[in-house]
């Protein structure tokens, strides 16, 4: 397990260089710059801030600098956007308004997921199944841009008993959180429930299961210690960049309900060209993306003890 693990951070820390590498690449011959929508400015202005920032400098210099800084000092660099503030300062104060959504999201979406996926597996061909798996397949075809405004029309709006935006430090407090959690966990519920079905189906079929029928065990034993420990292995492996994903990926529903989170951030960062709050962002996913799938993979193990990690 030991030797496992040092592997795969050696092979996170290869992977994480290539993918700093090729976004400093991308990013930084991409046309246009962090100071062309300014007004014009005159060139000897211009040239004093591209050298405050370095980027008067060879595009080697400006990464090997960059390079350093995040090895040696984790600093992402100033934002040239939001002058008053370091890209560090911007995620530490976005970044867990995010993972608070986002987290809330796939709790729920991995629960109501299981749950209908065992009820659609159980019954089989029969109204439960065919209602839970239609569900799904909305899920997955409605985009979120959709799906949130159909909430706020219903619930804040002709209702009137959730508010329309806002975040958890408002006057409404945990009521905010509702609509953008149930928006942002609808695809990825969707894609849980069939999973589950699915993998429930296809164990419940297996010979060991017929053997603990036939020896008598009650039927919520077999569902709960049997079938779940091994149906539940693709749910599992989609959990790592799901969690990831749905972090880091709400740009629409952040937007859509004002959540002040990494996703909006990223958004009004690409709009303005402020690289290194690009850069910073992009590196952060690459480091939830990673460590989440190490996490999957160790799982693996517990669930199923033929895997072994040599």
């Amino acid at each position: 397990m030991g030797r496992y693990i040092i592997r795969r951070i050696i092979s996170a820390i290869i992977t994480l260089f290539i993918i700093i590498t090729l976004s400093f690449i991308i990013i930084h011959n991409t046309p246009g710059g962090p100071f062309s929508s300014e007004k014009k400015l005159p060139p000897e202005i211009l040239q004093n801030i591209l050298k405050k920032y370095h980027l008067d400098e060879p595009l080697h210099k400006q990464y090997l600098r960059y390079l350093g800084d995040i090895i040696l000092k984790g600093d992402f660099g100033p934002s040239y956007r939001y002058k008053d503030y370091t890209v560090n300062e911007l995620l530490i104060k976005q970044f867990p308004v995010s993972v608070q959504l986002g987290v809330t999201s796939l709790s729920i979406a991995v629960i109501l997921g299981v749950l209908v996926g065992i009820t659609a597996a159980l019954k089989q061909n029969r109204w439960p199944d065919y209602a839970s798996m239609s569900i799904a397949v909305l899920g997955i075809s409605i985009p979120l841009f959709v799906v949130g405004p159909i909430l706020m029309y219903i619930f804040a709006l002709k209702l009137k008993i959730l508010p329309t935006s806002g975040w958890i430090t408002s006057r409404y407090g945990i009521l905010t959180v509702i609509m953008p959690a149930f928006t942002l966990m609808f695809p990825y519920f969707a894609y849980i429930s069939r999973m589950s079905r699915s993998s429930i189906i296809e164990v419940l079929r297996s010979d060991y299961i017929r053997t603990a029928r036939a020896k008598g065990l009650k039927e919520s034993v077999v569902i709960g210690k049997h079938v779940l420990k091994g149906a539940l292995l693709p749910v599992v492996t989609y959990l790592g960049p799901a969690f990831s994903g749905i972090i880091t990926g709400s740009v629409v529903v952040e937007s859509i309900f004002v959540v002040p989170g990494i996703g909006k951030l990223f958004v009004d960062a690409a709009l303005n060209r402020d690289y290194t709050v690009i850069m910073g962002e992009v590196i952060l996913y690459s480091l939830i993306l990673i460590t989440a799938n190490l996490i999957v993979d160790l799982l693996y193990g517990l669930l199923d003890p033929r895997i072994t990690y040599k």
